[in-house]
Order: structure tokens, then C-alpha cells, then sequence
């Protein structure tokens, strides 16, 4: 079987947002839970960045 590679760059976007009304009293409107760290020492936010690493064809935003 080949794999199939994508013919255009991706690139990611991350969305991150809301009061935080869910995971209250650990998330706030001024610590939303994309700021925790639930899992390990690194937040919701940087564990999510983490996953992106060596994926290929991506647009550096930068």
C-alpha cells in the first residue's frame, strides 16, 4: 500500500478558547484550561504544540 502525500502545505490551526466554565474551579476566565497542566508538567496548550513536531509539509507561521 503507498501512502498518499499531500499535494499543498498544511497549515495548522489551533483553537483555543472559552470561559473556562466547564473545568472551574481549575480553569477561570484569566486561567483558561488551555494554560493547565492536567497531564504532565507542560500545559493543555504546550502538549498540543508538542503533537504538531515532525509532521510533514507544514507552513511555518513564523
Amino acid at each position: 500500500m503507498e501512502l498518499i502525500k499531500p499535494t499543498n502545505p498544511i497549515l495548522p490551526v489551533i483553537l483555543a478558547g472559552g470561559s473556562g466554565t466547564r473545568l472551574w474551579p481549575l480553569s477561570r476566565a484569566l486561567y483558561p484550561k488551555q494554560l493547565i497542566n492536567l497531564v504532565d508538567q507542560q500545559t493543555m496548550l504546550q502538549n498540543t504544540l508538542g503533537r504538531l513536531e515532525g509532521l510533514p509539509d507544514m507552513i511555518d507561521p513564523s
